[in-house]
């Protein structure tokens, strides 16, 4: 006869367990499953204990026995160890039979009802590499084409309002339940608060956060996320106050983040653009003409303003030598100064001898822009 006596007590998969509403059901599903396997590798580590106790019994067993045919040592102090060993020897088969009806006992659970059929299984072609065996480079250009090719559908899912809506399109296109998508999502609702749509980042923010919860189940699960839409559903449409309240809190942090992102990346993309406008700004020398001119003296700033070649020589015969020089090699470097072809600078001549600085030329066309832009 079929001993079904087996089957009586199985531990079923924990997701088949009727929960209180108020319990957090991930988390005792997973307090569950551990303390599973710590009864498991408990029983194991006892186990291999007892085997390591029976090894070392048969081999002393052994050795004693080589002794007495060899008649190597006391054969009476040798008899007596053996006798010792083999009363050992039998307290471990009781144990061993104890192990065993244990055993026996034991109810079958998801990692114990069944066991793999074969060893080795060969597939026609090779599976993809998985997210965490690629490099940070394809895994930023696997994203970028997930992205691109599912732009109209995760936009789409974006715009959905009910939680049924939602649903029936992830299980329709449940490709799309992945950490690309709310990457995507994520990057929509920056854009959406730089452009201070906010009520549409808003409503894009609460696609987001639905997704995350349904990554977020699948971890603690350990389960594939497309396998987890459906109890997310059903779980947020039929949540208690508590954890309701919880959704709607992560969802405000969420978008304080975003609002706080964005304002970062406007102020980096204005800092962005006064970079690029002080490069364009830049003399032949290399100096910006904005900051040389905030550095010149009231005197010179005025000739600069009204472009008078006259009040500039005047202006400048008044500073010392040294001073003078500095300024107006600043103003030539930044392009607000332009020499004439016959105006001389002032360096020093080949034999060592200063000569005063002619300071004829002419204020270049863009600098008159240039000055204007700082006023």
């Amino acid at each position: 006869m079929v001993d079904y006596s087996k089957w009586k007590d199985i531990e079923i998969s924990d997701d088949e367990d009727e929960t209180h509403p108020n319990i957090d059901t991930p988390s005792l599903f997973r307090w569950r499953h551990q303390a599973r396997v710590e009864r498991m590798e408990q029983f194991e580590k006892e186990r291999q204990e007892f085997e390591k106790q029976k090894q070392t019994n048969t081999t002393k067993m052994k050795e004693i026995k080589e002794k007495l045919k060899s008649g190597d040592g006391d054969a009476e102090e040798l008899q007596k160890a053996l006798k010792n060993l083999e009363i050992e020897a039998k307290k471990l088969q009781d144990e061993e039979d104890e192990f065993r009806k244990k055993e026996k006992k034991t109810p079958w659970n998801v990692d114990t009802i069944s066991k793999p059929g074969f060893e080795k299984t060969l597939l026609n072609k090779p599976a993809p590499r998985s997210a965490e065996t690629l490099s940070e480079e394809e895994r930023e250009k696997r994203s970028k084409k997930f992205m691109k090719d599912n732009e109209a559908l995760l936009k789409q899912f974006g715009m959905l309002r009910k939680y049924d809506d939602s649903k029936r399109f992830l299980m329709e296109h449940n490709h799309l339940v992945c950490e690309d998508t709310a990457n995507y999502l994520v990057i929509w609702c920056i854009n959406l608060e730089m452009e201070k749509k906010h009520e549409l980042m808003s409503h894009v923010a609460h696609q987001c956060i639905c997704m995350q919860y349904i990554l977020e189940l699948s971890k603690q699960l350990d389960v594939d996320p497309r396998a987890c839409v459906s109890s997310f559903f059903a779980k947020i449409q039929n949540a208690v106050v508590e954890y309701k309240d919880q959704f709607d809190n992560e969802i405000q942090e969420f978008k304080k983040r975003i609002e706080r992102r964005a304002e970062e990346k406007l102020q980096e993309a204005i800092a962005e653009q006064e970079e690029e406008e002080r490069k364009a700004r830049l003399g032949p020398g290399g100096l910006d003409p904005v900051e040389v001119f905030e550095t010149l003296p009231e005197e010179l700033k005025k000739c600069f303003e009204s472009r008078d070649i006259q009040m500039l020589q005047e202006a400048i015969t008044k500073l010392p030598e040294e001073e003078a020089r500095y300024h107006m090699k600043r103003c030539v470097d930044s392009g607000l100064w332009v020499p004439d072809a016959n105006a001389k600078s002032n360096v020093e001549t080949e034999d060592g001898a200063e000569e005063k600085a002619d300071n004829r030329g002419d204020f270049k066309a863009e600098t008159a822009a240039k000055i204007e832009d700082v006023d």
